[in-house]
């Protein structure tokens, strides 16, 4: 498991989410109402231009991407203070939430907590699928881990098997848009992320 890119190491992004987090949660809602036209099929990155109706969604989905990545970065800084709703609202969803939570129960165990931020250094879109009831927008994320260290708290040390601390990787990301646990209304959410190689 590469443990930086599930959750263990989480990502700040402080500037990039500066132009992202007054984005609302509804925001880039897909049409999904009934068309006489065939379903097209998804957009791929070749694709010379995304149709407005898609950029709003990748607008949207990469906003809410930034957002729910934040919020683990905060989390693991300090793993007693995390909670599942705060990583919910920032839009982290299952299966993808559960293992989030899995790691800072880790960390936690262990007295753990995570010293510097992750940046994500670049996102490009790969697909986008507006059509059924999931409609879903995948990105490929670079992921720089390069100036965190994971600390044990009781000591201040560094801890010298904490995976991949110091490393860029790349990662795949899948984003769906999906009601809430708590109403109707819909939202977009990071669902899944994957990934070793290096960027």
């Amino acid at each position: 498991m590469t443990r930086r890119l599930t959750p263990a190491a989480a990502v700040c992004l402080a500037v990039l989410m500066a132009s992202c987090t007054n984005a609302s949660p509804e925001a880039g809602r897909p049409d999904t109402s009934p068309s006489t036209s065939s379903t097209p099929s998804p957009s791929h990155p070749s694709t010379p231009a995304w149709t407005a109706e898609e950029q709003q969604a990748i607008s949207a989905a990469q906003a809410r991407y930034l957002s729910a990545r934040t919020a683990i970065n905060q989390a693991f800084q300090d793993p007693r203070a995390a909670t599942r709703d705060k990583l919910l609202k920032a839009g982290n969803g299952d299966p993808w939430l559960i293992s989030v939570i899995g790691d800072l129960k880790f960390f936690e165990d262990q007295g753990w907590y995570q010293k510097g931020d992750v940046v994500v250094s670049s996102v490009v879109v790969q697909s986008v699928k507006l059509g059924g009831e999931r409609p879903e927008v995948r990105l490929t994320s670079c992921i720089d881990s390069s100036k965190t260290t994971t600390i044990i708290r009781k000591t201040g040390k560094p801890v010298t098997s904490a995976g991949d601390d110091g490393k860029r990787k790349k990662a795949q990301a899948k984003l769906v848009f999906a009601p809430t646990s708590a109403s109707q209304s819909k939202a977009w959410y990071l669902v899944e992320e994957e990934g070793a190689t290096n960027c």
